[in-house]
């Protein structure tokens, strides 16, 4: 064995960006490569999708049928909002789509003690029930736009830290834990297949094996869900769960999903297709407090350069790509194929333990990426060990206390005669990011803030030279608006500055 150097024992230096680039947010990659690892992306975020459906289309009084407009117009709406996002929002090679955080307040609207007078009329409840949460969400829509229009978000972000950082982008992941594994294990002899070749081609046959190879090096997701998709469609033509109890059966079988001829072949979403609006005081006040926390989940700072779900996947694949061309290509097809209904059916079928296998690694590097902030922090002292260990603690500690009250009583600790009230400290509550955003950003902004040497500590120094959009050379060509647009973000620059030197 070799001495050890001396310039072995220096730890590693702090980095700006991967030095495993191969491709950035400008530069585009070769067009297969862009449409392959496209799909790819796509594939992930319909698992979602197509979860989100099947837990409340059924307890909204919906069959196949609604479930399969259901999921082709959230997929429509995903498509459109991916090319305004990328066009006009952040700029950032990130899919927009549906989120968990929403299914709390959603459920807690459809069992509304006032949809009762619609039992045995499941189609009429379905649709009053459908009118109602589009309503909220219209509602919950406009309190995000008021809050993005107006620069309330970005006072938030000007005093921000690193330190503060980690927790909540961290447990964006982590506090979705009970999506990934529990959901394997729902078909084991699919899920863990699953989880298995995804490890393998990934991590080891693109190092290993087939070093440089195309197929390993990027499509890890794309082979894996392609095999275990086939040996699912021969376990259930060999009858291998004839046998099993329904809910297996549901989890196993490739023709258990009732998508497939239920779906239109064409069809295009419309405004209030299932009729207008309904405004609810307390729905929206539910739906309002689902759409703080997911503003909160969703929330990346733009030092990071990369959304939580894109870094994983591409990080998964290899190597990173981040041009805009990705995006792009997914948001045409996602629309594409929420018009086509019998092609998004088709891949809709899928078993969702492949889609849970795949959260299991997916979610474990996104959490990695919320980890990457503590090389600008100081971890040798006593204040930034304090915010990190209680932040994370509570923030997983205080939504399961939420989730085992209500699985135990079949109502969350906030149980008042206000729904909204009850709905929105339940939500707030249950979300991980959440909890450990707000413990994390009071405790970072009060403990010890007047001491000198705190800024330093929190990594503040590092991330002020990329919270004003004049500091940094790149954010002209990574983030400007089209149109001449990005004059107008100069001017909001300008007073978050103001306010910044006023209150910091």
């Amino acid at each position: 064995m070799s001495p050890v150097k001396a310039e072995d024992l220096v730890p590693h230096p702090c980095r700006e960006q991967f030095a495993e680039l191969d491709y950035c947010i400008t530069s585009p990659p070769p067009w297969i490569t862009t449409v392959v690892v496209a799909f790819q992306h796509y594939l992930v975020m319909l698992g979602t999708t197509v979860i989100i459906a099947t837990i409340l289309v059924p307890i909204m009084g919906g069959g196949h049928e609604e479930k399969a407009i259901v999921i082709q117009t959230i997929l429509f709406l995903a498509g459109i909002n991916t090319l305004l996002q990328v066009h006009f929002g952040t700029r950032l090679p990130a899919v927009m789509g549906g989120s968990f955080t929403y299914i709390y307040a959603a459920v807690a609207i459809i069992i509304s003690p006032r949809y009762i007078l619609f039992i045995g009329a499941p189609f009429e409840r379905f649709v009053y029930t459908m009118r109602s949460l589009q309503g909220a969400l219209i509602i919950a829509g406009v309190f995000q736009a008021v809050i993005g229009f107006f620069g309330i978000w970005r006072v938030f972000i000007r005093f921000l830290s690193p330190l503060a950082a980690v927790p909540f982008v961290t447990l964006s992941a982590l506090g979705l834990f009970y999506f990934a594994f529990p959901g394997v294990a729902k078909c084991i002899e699919i899920g863990l297949p699953t989880l298995v070749l995804l490890l393998i081609f990934s991590e080891y046959a693109s190092h290993y094996f087939a070093k440089g190879s195309f197929v390993f090096g990027r499509c890890a997701v794309l082979v894996t869900v392609i095999i275990v998709w086939i040996f699912a469609e021969i376990l259930t033509a060999a009858g291998a769960y004839d046998e099993r109890n329904p809910v297996t059966q549901f989890s196993c079988r490739t023709d258990r999903s009732g998508l497939i001829h239920a779906a239109p072949w064409v069809r295009f979403p419309y405004p209030f297709q299932w009729g207008y609006p309904i405004f609810c005081a307390q729905d929206c006040f539910a739906m309002m407090a689902a759409s703080f926390a997911s503003l909160i989940e969703c929330q990346d700072t733009q030092a990071q350069h990369s959304s939580r779900l894109l870094f994983s996947l591409v990080e998964l694949a290899g190597s990173t790509l981040t041009a805009k061309q990705l995006p792009n290509y997914q948001g045409i097809s996602i629309i594409l194929d929420g018009m086509c209904g019998k092609f998004g059916a088709i891949l809709a079928s899928i078993p969702l333990p492949i889609f849970s296998a795949l959260y299991c690694v997916l979610f474990a590097y996104s959490a990695a990426a919320g980890l990457c902030f503590l090389q600008y922090c100081n971890l040798n002292t006593r204040r930034s060990k304090f915010i990190l260990g209680i932040s994370l603690f509570l923030g997983l500690s205080i939504p399961q206390y939420f989730r085992e009250f209500e699985t135990f009583y079949g109502f969350g600790p906030a149980h008042t005669r206000s729904l909204a009230f009850n709905v929105i400290v339940n939500v707030i509550f249950s979300s991980p990011a959440t909890v450990a955003a707000i413990l994390a950003y009071l405790l970072d902004c009060t403990h010890l803030y007047w001491e000198p040497h705190v800024r330093r500590d929190r990594g503040w120094l590092w991330l002020e030279k990329f919270k004003s959009y004049r500091h940094d050379g790149r954010s002209e060509e990574f983030y400007a608006l089209p149109y001449g647009m990005s004059s107008m973000q100069n001017i909001l620059d300008e007073k978050c500055s103001i306010l910044t030197v006023i209150f910091g």
